[in-house]
Order: structure tokens, then sequence, then C-alpha cells
């Protein structure tokens, strides 16, 4: 900081310098005593030395203050400090300006992405009731190949529709509910709104139940294993899902005992490995989404923004050929 405030300064001990060099080359032409000239000299490097101390004390002082205000710019710049002429305050009015802009245009952009989350949440809801229509007609046609396509169908509709509203919900803090849960019901109230899609695809479910209780939020967490068994079944014909809890030490914390790990594993066509970093990333569908075209990159990467929100972890591991494991590590 001292370089740079002496580097604002130059010009001054520059011209100190040209003048104490000036007065002594007059002296000295003049064959005049030296002494006044030198003691006036050293009077005036004592003095320049002290007000250089004192302007020095003020310049950091202003520059601690700046910084602070650098890390609070975002809510206010009330803390500015005052200027001392007039390029200061011609600084201060530009950056007052500016400040005021865009806090214009950050409010202008909150409130237009609030009137377009209200939108889609209304047209979100809406659009249930036409789906519910739907498939109440269905349940009054006969069985038949193609009305259960179009069931199919609709179940995907059903399914995006819910994307798009735990998309808007996302970050909604008071829509997470946080309490001590069944996984079993969890688990099984899942694998139920996918059964029809088990007996399409030929796939068989492996799981034993179990007993473990865990906090989180029943909803939310429901979506994120409705997802997994979606992927899954998307990407397995004829093979089997399985399902499977287990309890291991908390490594991070060994003091709150255990945490419970929740896996999902299939026999289907597995991901590529140089895919395999990359599928929780929002919108990235990787070679099996490319290939068949109905991937939107979403499902997984709300899993594991979801999973963040609950305390929670969520990897996967994957052969291509062989299949795919999905491990969500509960919270304790």
């Amino acid at each position: 900081m001292f370089i740079k405030y002496m580097k604002t300064h130059i010009k001054s001990l520059i011209l100190f310098a040209v003048f104490a060099v000036t007065m002594l080359t007059v002296m000295i032409v003049f064959e005049a005593d030296l002494r006044p000239v030198f003691y006036g000299l050293v009077l005036c490097a004592f003095l320049g030395g002290l007000l250089a101390a004192w302007d020095y004390s003020r310049y950091r002082e202003k520059h601690e203050l700046l910084s602070f205000v650098e890390k609070e710019i975002t809510d206010t710049i009330d803390h500015l400090p005052l200027p001392r002429d007039l390029i200061e305050e011609d600084y201060t009015n530009i950056i007052r300006s500016s400040f005021d802009d865009k806090m214009k245009l950050a409010f202008e952009t909150s409130r237009g992405y609030e009137e377009m989350k209200e939108y889609y949440t209304i047209w979100a809801h809406q659009i249930k009731t036409p789906i519910a229509a739907l498939r109440l007609i269905l349940q009054t046609e006969p069985d038949s190949p193609a009305m259960r396509e179009i069931s199919d169908e609709l179940f995907k509709i059903e399914q995006y529709v819910e994307m798009v509203l735990c998309y808007l919900r996302l970050d909604g803090g008071s829509d997470y509910v946080i309490k001590t849960c069944s996984l079993d019901d969890i688990i099984k109230q899942s694998v139920r709104k996918y059964a029809s899609q088990f007996i399409r695809t030929k796939n068989r479910l492996i799981y034993e139940g179990t007993d473990a209780e865990v906090v989180t939020d029943e909803k939310w967490l429901g979506f994120i294993i409705e997802q997994v068994l979606s992927n899954a079944l998307k990407y397995t014909d004829g093979g089997q899902v399985s399902i499977g809890v287990e309890s291991i030490d908390d490594k991070i914390s060994p003091d709150k005992g255990q945490r419970t790990v929740l896996s999902i594993s299939d026999t289907g066509i597995g991901i590529a490995s140089e895919d395999l970093p990359r599928i929780f990333e929002k919108g990235y569908t990787g070679y099996n989404g490319r290939a068949d075209k109905k991937s939107t990159g979403i499902g997984l990467y709300l899993c594991r923004r979801i999973a963040e929100n609950l305390g929670c972890s969520i990897s996967a591991q994957s052969v291509c050929g062989a299949g795919t494991t999905i491990k969500i590590t509960l919270s304790p």
C-alpha cells in the first residue's frame, strides 16, 4: 500500500527535488553561504515528512473504508467516504449513479422473474385439470394396446408437469417440511407410482423393505426417488431394478452416528465413463440422451439440487452395458 501511495505523490517528490537542486545550483554559482539553504531544505523535508505521514494515515483509513464498502456495495453505498476535492466528488457521483442503475435493473429483473414464476406455477396447476380429465376418460375406455400407449404418454406429461413445479419451487425454503419419516413408506409410494412402467418395460423389482427412519422432507425425497426410477426404467428393458438400504458410519461427523444410504440399481445400458462426471449438471444429456432424443438433462440436476437442500448427497456408479447404481446418502 505504501508503494502505491508513493506512486500517487511521485510528482510532488520530483518537484521538491528539482526545487532543492535549483536552489543549491544558484547558491553555488553565486558562491553564497550554503548553510541557510541546507538548513531550510532539511526543515522543509522534515515538515514535509510529517505532513506525508499524516496524509498517508488518512489514505490508509480511506482505503480500509473503501475495502469495507466494496464488500457491502451489493446492499448500500451509504458508507462511502466524503470526497475531499472536486475530482473525488465526481467519482462519487458516478459510483452513486451506477449503483442506482444497478439496483433499478436488479429490481426489474427480480420482478420479471417473479411474474414469470407465478405465471408458470399457475399454468402447471391449471394443466393438471385436463390431464386428470383425460385420465378419467381413459379409465372408461376398453383396454387395448393403443389405450395403454396413450396412458403411458399421459403419464410422461404428468411427470414433466411435476418437474416444472419442482424447478419453480426449488429454492423456496418454505416448501420444505423436515420431519422424521419412514423411508419404506416413501419408497413404496414411489414404486406404486411407477408400477405400470415396470409392467410395460417388463422389468423386475427387487426390494425387501426397510424399517429405517430418516429426517427429511417426504415429498422432495420422493421426487428424487421417482426421477431415479424413471431413468432406470427408461434405459432398462426386460431386466431388473434393485432398491437397497444400508447404514454406514458418518466419516464427516462421527459423533452423529450412522447415515442411511439408499441405493437404486438397474441392469440397463449404463452410462459412458466420459459422461458419468457430468450427469448431474444442468442440461447435460450425455450419449444416451442424444441417442434416444428423449432426455432433457434436468431430472438428475434437480435431484442434486434437492439433495443439497435436504443435506444429502447423491452419486452414481455405472458400467456401460451392465447397468447403473445411484446412491443417495441421507442426512443423519
